[in-house]
């Protein structure tokens, strides 16, 4: 796993070697919203609004808000809409209250069309009034709107009762007769003060006198997720997924990135580093012709991202003093004078064009020759990474391993490095390539010995002079 942390210049990095993946991603994501859209029916919501006079406190009104949205509010105004294959439960779902300031309670219906949504928020307001209302009176509708006259009616009877009491008692001659005119008299006083209390603290009166505020107004939007909305999250959720899952890739990478790192998995010396030119990386490859390749290079899958960008390379020139000296180092560390095998890793294109170079640059050299002690030749093999097979050992004295930086894992490394040892070829050294970006202008008086010999994928037999 890469211990190396997150950086900002790493995200940007993703941005531009992965833009065209991913902004197919985001294409595929917006498309998939677009395809929710038309799996989930669009929504429409509208709220009615509840006046609740008097004074209330804050337990108070949120006890109203459930009762707005309780089953028997909801299910009287199922009852009453009376919508085909829709029931109170499912309602239920569909209706929310809240309480607002100024003593409002605000309940809101959704619905599947505009006026479906205004009627259930008009009916569950209206629901919620009447229940509300026979509460508050502490029995039927009916009950509570008869119960108060049907109460003073009994104090007016009782009133009649008093005075014919007190007319049967005489004109108050003796004193048992003055004493029960008094005490009728002071029932009578007693009663109507108890009417006028229960008039005054009637809660019918004070808090049951709910007022719905106008009829709910007609949705003209969709309620969200709108099918724009589920677009835009498809496109954003891909596109950061793809980012994340760029992340976590190079977090669990294990491929070794460092030179000393991959001498020690080949148990080898490092030979040197050599530059490949970018421009060109590629191209007229056979496998190119195949659908999956073109695929990955439409897509931008062919180049790596986690790597640096390549450097600026001085010259062609400079680039072949490298391969030279690697060619120097490798005829000094040579067991034995002849012909060395190039071990490359298959599918590590930056590897086979630096060990092609190395192969020209060793059959270029005019004292090539092991009497002379040139340059050795080199024939170069390509091997599996997963299941590597070496060529047994024929005329080879040696083998060079060349491959690019982070294509390999220690484990691969090391298995290659065991096919080096049952093919009886001993890894006398390392070359790790790099891409770099080469100068576009050419100088006019460059000498001829300075161009680029052909790729040559075996050494020749035989010496020259060139």
């Amino acid at each position: 796993m890469s211990e190396e942390p997150i950086r900002l210049v790493t995200i940007g990095r993703i941005l531009r070697r992965r833009r065209r993946l991913l902004a197919v991603l985001a294409v595929v994501g917006a498309l998939v919203g677009y395809g929710t859209s038309l799996v989930v029916p669009p929504r429409y919501t509208t709220s009615a609004s509840v006046l609740l006079p008097g004074q209330w406190e804050e337990r108070e009104l949120l006890t109203q808000v459930d009762i707005a949205t309780s089953s028997t509010v909801v299910d009287r105004a199922a009852a009453t809409l009376g919508w085909t294959g829709v029931s109170g439960a499912e309602l239920r779902d569909r209706v929310t209250a809240e309480a607002a300031d100024g003593n409002i309670i605000k309940i809101s219906g959704t619905a599947d069309t505009p006026e479906r949504a205004q009627r259930l928020s008009d009916q569950v307001a209206r629901r919620f009034v009447e229940f509300a209302a026979r509460i508050a009176g502490g029995g039927t509708d009916a009950e509570a709107a008869t119960e108060p006259e049907a109460l003073r009616k009994k104090v007016e009877e009782t009133n009649r009762r008093i005075t014919d009491l007190a007319n049967a008692a005489g004109p108050g001659e003796t004193v048992e007769s003055v004493q029960g005119r008094t005490a009728l008299e002071k029932l009578r006083t007693s009663l109507e003060q108890a009417m006028t209390k229960l008039d005054e603290a009637d809660p019918a009166t004070d808090k049951a006198g709910m007022v719905v505020m106008g009829p709910a107004a007609r949705p003209t939007g969709e309620a969200p997720p709108t099918r724009t909305q589920l677009i835009v999250v498809g496109a954003l959720l891909s596109f950061l997924l793809a980012v994340i899952g760029h992340l976590a890739a190079a977090r669990m990478n294990r491929r070794l990135r460092t030179e000393p790192e991959i001498a020690a998995a080949l148990g080898s010396a490092l030979l040197g580093t050599v530059d490949v030119p970018e421009e060109g990386s590629g191209a007229h490859r056979p496998e190119d012709r195949v659908p999956r390749a073109r695929i990955r290079r439409l897509l931008g899958l062919d180049t790596r991202w986690d790597l640096p960008a390549p450097p600026s390379s001085g010259d062609e020139a400079g680039r072949r003093i490298r391969y030279r000296r690697v060619c120097a180092r490798l005829r000094d560390r040579a067991p034995a004078p002849g012909r060395l095998l190039v071990v490359v890793p298959d599918g590590d294109e930056i590897a086979r064009r630096a060990a092609g170079q190395l192969v020209a640059e060793a059959g270029s050299d005019p004292s090539r020759g092991p009497s002379s002690g040139g340059h050795p030749m080199l024939r170069m093999v390509e091997v599996s990474a997963d299941r590597p097979i070496v060529p047994d050992r024929d005329t080879e004295t040696g083998a060079l391993v060349v491959l690019s930086a982070g294509s390999r894992t220690a484990e691969e490394l090391a298995g290659i490095a065991e096919a080096c040892a049952d093919g009886r070829h001993e890894v006398v050294g390392v070359v790790v390539a790099g891409t770099v970006r080469i100068r576009t202008t050419r100088s006019a008086g460059r000498p001829a010995d300075d161009a680029t010999p052909a790729l040559a994928v075996h050494g020749r037999a035989t010496g020259g002079s060139g």
